[in-house]
């Protein structure tokens, strides 16, 4: 194996200072603000400020409305991972039984994922408006007192739904992939041998997809944790009555709106360990599941 040898001592240090840069700029520098804010009760003008050391996580940590937010975070997650990767895992197989038109239908399926959360989110809410909907026509047809706006359990599945739209274009691609690196003569022998579509599929597609499904786990995860923030706020705000407040939502209702800075520096503070804990222990006992063949 032939090694790179670079010439010149700083040249990798080039090479790498964009993006050392970048990563310096929009998360070490925010992340120390964070923390920095977090111990801190400021002025919402910044005029003033008192450090109070814990204090700011003891009284979120004791509030109810957080609490919840943190039900409905875990809910609302775990309902968006489940059905976006699920759906797209279906799509990326019956799309490969395909013969004529494949790359038609690939395209077609790698659209919504250009759409902005907040357009997605406008989307959705549009069609499944209670007074003009035209999707929400049909459900009142069928005797559904049909209204989002005014029903907790309505508001998180149109949310959910909306959500998962959204993110199944961007596990269908990865999905489509992981199928088309998987030998055809596995898949010809088990034919060979009797077994069914249905039985290979478990026995050697899906163990083979493994490490995408584990990345996209990850990657879900993530998203639903922070990328859906632009599709609450256009659909529900986190109404009604904060049953679709999740913690990244609440983090911005108490610092952007309330200018609440303490808590919500030590909320985001609280968030980002949830998430960097969340994501090891994948890593750490997910990962073991994973089959890298």
């Amino acid at each position: 194996m032939r090694r790179t040898v670079f010439p010149h001592k700083l040249l990798p240090w080039l090479l790498l200072a964009p993006q050392l840069a970048i990563t310096l700029i929009f998360f070490y520098w925010p992340a120390a603000q964070a923390f920095r804010q977090s111990v801190l009760r400021e002025d919402p003008f910044g005029l003033s400020s008192t450090f109070v050391g814990l204090a700011n996580f003891r009284k979120v940590l004791n509030d109810p409305a957080y609490l919840n937010a943190a039900q409905v975070t875990v809910v609302f997650s775990l309902l968006v991972a489940f059905f976006a990767m699920t759906i797209a895992l279906f799509l990326a197989v019956q799309v490969e039984k395909i013969v004529r038109g494949k790359g038609f239908y690939r395209t077609l399926m790698i659209w919504p994922y250009a759409v902005a959360p907040a357009i997605a989110g406008m989307l959705w809410l549009f069609m499944f408006n209670p007074s003009f909907g035209t999707l929400a026509w049909p459900l009142r047809q069928l005797g559904i007192a049909w209204n989002p706006l005014l029903d907790g359990e309505q508001a998180m599945a149109l949310v959910v739904a909306a959500a998962t739209w959204k993110q199944i274009s961007y596990n269908f691609l990865f999905f489509v992939a992981g199928l088309q690196a998987i030998p055809k003569s596995l898949l010809e022998a088990a034919a060979i041998d009797g077994a069914s579509r249905r039985h290979a599929f478990w026995t050697i597609v899906f163990p083979l997809l493994t490490p995408t499904t584990f990345f996209l786990l990850v990657v879900n995860t993530v998203y639903a944790l922070f990328d859906t923030f632009g599709i609450i706020h256009a659909v529900t705000s986190g109404g009604p009555g904060r049953s679709t407040e999740t913690l990244v939502y609440k983090v911005y209702n108490d610092g952007f709106v309330n200018l609440i800075m303490g808590d919500s520096a030590a909320q985001s503070v609280i968030l980002m360990v949830i998430v960097i804990a969340l994501t090891a222990f994948q890593f750490r006992f997910i990962e073991k599941r994973v089959h890298y063949g």
